[in-house]
């Protein structure tokens, strides 16, 4: 299918250009005439911009789709608060399935969660509640029970024995594709033709499931995990390659990286650090953050991907895991990616360039952790989050949400690399804030224009992005978006 895109407007070109999608390409771009472009479809812009389309680096996405559904906790202050809301939803929502709720960021809490408070008003009923940077579960014992985890006094479960519980649970009840397609619609509204998929599952296989099932408005990336390492080296997956090309050329689901995860999360204070975290006892075992994948197994698993064609992608929060997975891809000679990338070590920065990394970060975390790693990063925020440095140093700036933790929306994660504000407040850091023709090709994956050439995934904008006043960033309106050539959003045909 031929489309040409009339009267279009080019961030950076004079006038208005006639942009030609063919075969899931961009195959010309032209200075706009009047008359027919050629066989095709017209689509008039009207002097709308067209972008090429933005891509989140980092999501979970099964996770995004259950939240639509779970009890909202973001607005909880203290364990009591969560406690009031699950009261009330208990009551709202009677009967005897389980309750799921998201969101908690108990890092500020002035008081302590604990199992009897949540027994205490859920009774039988399994509840489980999902902290916001999704390491940590607050579940009542019917929930602990359903997991085969033993009781504990603050019904806490934190890192890998969480995960592994929230495995289980995820795999009892799988979201219909309905919402799938749903939470897919709502991405490409917002001019998304792309995610970087980290769900721990089964992605190769499930993925190219729901695209023949219509979920089709997206392109992915599908991660890998450690274990499920052995089985894709050994069907023969290869990064980059795709998994179920269908009906776009290139494919809409391809195969993505490993993603080991080494360490924690600064609000669950888990984040591997090189000093202790405080209020912890320093000699406690865990008083610097969890190691949750030692250096040495690390080693081992970048080898297997490297030698069977499998690109890593590795979670590093703490400025501790952080060195140790520099030191990794250093001694191995591997160029990957290191999400998050939160807390750095001065001497580290420019390892990121010097080893050609990318960092693949997520500018709202920035703005909703801020007060959190005030109190336990103290003295050391200059170096968190800190994009300008990393972009300073050479790395390669990829954003993303970590969707649900932040909202799947670009434009929010450039909003925040930008300004490193939100509601009013002074910006943090702001030496730390990114140049916003940097955050926006963070975004694109380095395009800054539409090009002859071009995968034929752009998106139409009512604005230009590079000169809308840095406070209308966020709701930025698009108009359409389209992915290979077809449109999966629209918004400018009758």
């Amino acid at each position: 299918m031929t489309i040409h895109l009339r009267a279009a407007r080019l961030p950076g070109l004079a006038g208005l250009h006639d942009v030609t999608l063919a075969e899931g390409s961009v195959t010309a771009v032209t200075p706009h005439a009047p008359g027919r472009a050629g066989p095709g479809e017209e689509v008039d812009l009207e002097g709308r911009f067209l972008f090429p389309g933005l891509w989140d680096h980092h999501v979970h996405f099964t996770q995004w789709v259950v939240t639509r559904s779970r009890l909202d906790l973001s607005g909880a202050r203290s364990a009591a608060d969560a406690i009031a809301l699950v009261t009330r939803a208990v009551a709202d929502r009677p009967g005897t399935d389980l309750l799921s709720g998201y969101g908690f960021r108990d890092g500020l809490w002035p008081d302590e969660p604990t199992l009897a408070a949540l027994d205490a008003v859920t009774g039988e009923r399994p509840v489980v509640l999902v902290s916001g940077d999704l390491h940590c579960g607050w579940l009542n014992s019917p929930a602990l029970r359903s997991v085969d985890v033993a009781p504990r006094a603050s019904g806490l479960l934190r890192e890998t024995e969480w995960i592994a519980a929230l495995d289980r649970l995820d795999r009892r009840a799988s979201p219909p594709v309905e919402g799938y397609r749903a939470a897919a619609a709502a991405a490409a509204a917002r001019g998304v033709v792309g995610v970087v998929e980290f769900e721990n599952t089964d992605n190769l296989t499930e993925w190219p499931a729901r695209v023949a099932a219509g979920v089709d408005h997206l392109r992915v990336e599908a991660s890998v995990w450690p274990q499920r390492l052995e089985k894709a080296l050994a069907d023969g997956y290869r990064t980059g390659a795709a998994v179920d090309p269908g009906r776009d050329p290139h494919g809409l689901v391809t195969v993505g990286r490993l993603k080991v995860v080494v360490d924690g999360s600064l609000n669950t204070r888990t984040a591997l650090c090189h000093d202790p975290y405080p209020g912890l006892d320093p000699f406690a075992p865990d008083a610097c953050g969890v190691q949750s994948v030692p250096p040495e197994r690390l080693r081992d698993l970048l080898t297997a991907a490297r030698d069977g064609g499998i690109l890593p992608a590795v979670h590093a929060i703490g400025d501790r895991a952080n060195t140790q997975v520099l030191d990794a891809f250093e001694d191995l000679g591997i160029a990957g990616t290191v999400e998050h990338a939160q807390l750095v070590s001065r001497d580290d920065f420019e390892r990121f360039g010097r080893l050609g990394l990318t960092a693949s970060v997520q500018p709202e975390h920035a703005v909703d952790d801020r007060d959190v790693a005030d109190r336990y990063w103290a003295g050391r925020t200059d170096r968190a989050f800190a994009f300008a440095s990393l972009h300073a140093a050479g790395a390669v700036l990829r954003l993303g949400s970590d969707a649900p933790v932040a909202p799947l929306d670009p434009w929010v994660a450039v909003a925040a690399a930008v300004d490193r504000s939100r509601d009013g407040r002074e910006p943090w850091h702001p030496e730390q804030r990114l140049p916003r023709e940097v955050a926006l090709a963070a975004s694109t994956r380095g395009r800054s224009r539409v090009r002859v050439g071009d995968v034929a995934d752009v998106v139409v904008l009512d604005a230009d992005p590079f000169t809308v006043p840095d406070a209308e960033l966020r709701d930025l309106p698009v108009a359409a978006t389209l992915v290979g050539g077809r449109f999966t959003h629209d918004g400018v045909r009758a």
